[in-house]
């Protein structure tokens, strides 16, 4: 008999897109033959989600919740609108909320294992590639969420904090999409890298370098403060920048996650 090791697994799954499991059943009954395996599923209803691996999964939903302890938030794809608001695809998700909740130290490659057979079986029910693509979890200080349409999720955690003004956090950083929660906290190569871009932008525009040096600092503080959320003005409150907002109240944002449907990451 052919051993039906981790490597055949691999080959299968990358020629089919089928889960582990599956993939191994098939492997088996066809005592390791991939050509052969490959011929068997597609006389089951797994050739279904074959059909559709390849298919490009670019809408979908956004599921964030917080329990006793943290929160999490989830994006899963599939190929169109109108299958976010089915049953059995809404009906998933919900399973993958509750295995959260009972465990908030999976990741997302154990989270999909344990689902690829019910995904499997999802697929091949309606006739779209359904995906699991994103995970985020959130633990400790204080919580707070916002959802948008289901299309725009956010999650995020404050300390010495109110929950309406972290409930109004959450709804800036979705309409205002920063990118880091402090300038300290932007890399240093995004920040070189925008400053070529600037200088040779000011370069052709001036008649000094003096100037263009000038003209590149102004430029990068507004780029500073537009990906960083304590620099960007509060939606709420135009009138002041979220920085002064939670100097306001001594209070600090530690951390949030920003997901929306089809984004590129």
């Amino acid at each position: 008999m052919v051993d039906i090791n981790a490597a055949l697994i691999k080959k299968l799954r990358e020629c089919t897109g089928v889960g582990i499991m599956e993939c191994k059943k098939a492997l088996i009954e066809a005592n390791g033959n991939i050509n052969l395996a490959i011929e068997n599923m597609r006389k089951s209803n797994a050739i279904k989600a074959l059909k559709k691996v390849n298919n490009v999964a670019i809408n979908g939903i956004i599921r964030v919740n917080i329990f006793d302890d943290h929160g999490v938030i989830l994006e899963i794809n599939c190929e169109t609108d109108f299958v976010t608001q089915n049953i059995c695809f809404l009906n998933f998700t919900d399973k993958l909320i509750n295995a959260l909740k009972v465990n908030p130290t999976i990741d997302l490659i154990n989270l999909r294992t344990q689902f690829e057979e019910d995904r499997i079986a999802l697929v091949a029910q309606l006739g779209e590639n359904i995906q699991i693509n994103r995970l985020g979890i959130l633990k400790g200080n204080t919580l707070s969420l916002y959802l948008h349409r289901n299309r725009i999720g956010v999650l995020v955690s404050g300390l010495n904090i109110d929950k309406l003004l972290l409930k109004n956090i959450a709804m800036h950083i979705a309409a205002s999409k920063p990118l880091f929660i402090k300038p300290d906290n932007i890399p240093e190569n995004i920040l070189i890298k925008e400053r070529e871009i600037q200088m040779a932008i000011a370069v052709k525009s001036s008649k000094s370098l003096a100037i263009a040096k000038q003209i590149v600092e102004g430029r990068m503080g507004k780029f500073i403060n537009s990906i960083s959320l304590t620099g960007q003005v509060f939606v709420i409150d135009p009138s002041k920048t979220v920085s002064q907002i939670l100097r306001e109240q001594n209070a600090d944002i530690i951390e949030f996650i920003r997901f929306e449907v089809g984004e590129q990451t």
